[in-house]
């Protein structure tokens, strides 16, 4: 069984600068732990990844904070992260949106391959850890999707529960 590790967006935006959080700022050292357990694995990283005219998207008018601009720092994998996903040998996503179709994609050709087990991590839980997690479970349904609520945090404690009781309801197991 091939296990695959999904780390969810660990760029500094959402860790401390523009949306962090002191709860992503405290997942960091379990997200790194978490990571290089899976050294002999599959690990993809995915990247919020927005245009200088982030603020003219549809996004933009929704969430009109301007974060994870492409070449900025804040668009930038926290240091100690980004470390570990090296280590890993991590394939790295850009994604404009909250869900990765193309992260999907390459997860079902590996498990059109081989049998596989994903486990999911990262930032902001009730934003694009579930939109991954749900659209991972639509592609595979019958492979075993997990979460890590260790490793993940949301814009805030009670959206980060909310998610996690979303993604057991869609059977997500240790949500």
């Amino acid at each position: 069984m091939k296990k695959i590790l999904v780390v969810i967006d660990m760029q500094n935006d959402f860790i401390d600068a523009a949306l962090g959080t002191k709860e992503a700022v405290a997942i960091v050292p379990a997200v790194v732990e978490k990571i290089r357990s899976y050294q002999n694995d599959t690990v993809f990283a995915t990247l919020d990844t927005h245009p200088e005219n982030y603020m003219e998207t549809s996004e933009g008018r929704h969430l009109p904070v301007p974060h994870c601009i492409k070449g900025t720092p804040g668009w930038e994998i926290n240091p100690d992260v980004k470390a570990a996903l090296d280590e890993a040998n991590a394939e790295y996503i850009e994604k404009p949106t909250f869900g990765s179709v193309d992260l999907a994609a390459k997860i079902k050709a590996i498990a059109d391959k081989e049998p596989v087990e994903i486990e999911v991590i990262g930032l902001c839980t009730d934003i694009c850890v579930v939109s991954n997690a749900l659209l991972l479970k639509a592609t595979l349904p019958e492979t075993k999707i997990s979460v890590d609520p260790a490793c993940c945090a949301g814009v805030t404690p009670a959206s980060h529960e909310a998610a996690l009781a979303t993604m057991r309801m869609c059977q997500i197991e240790g949500a």
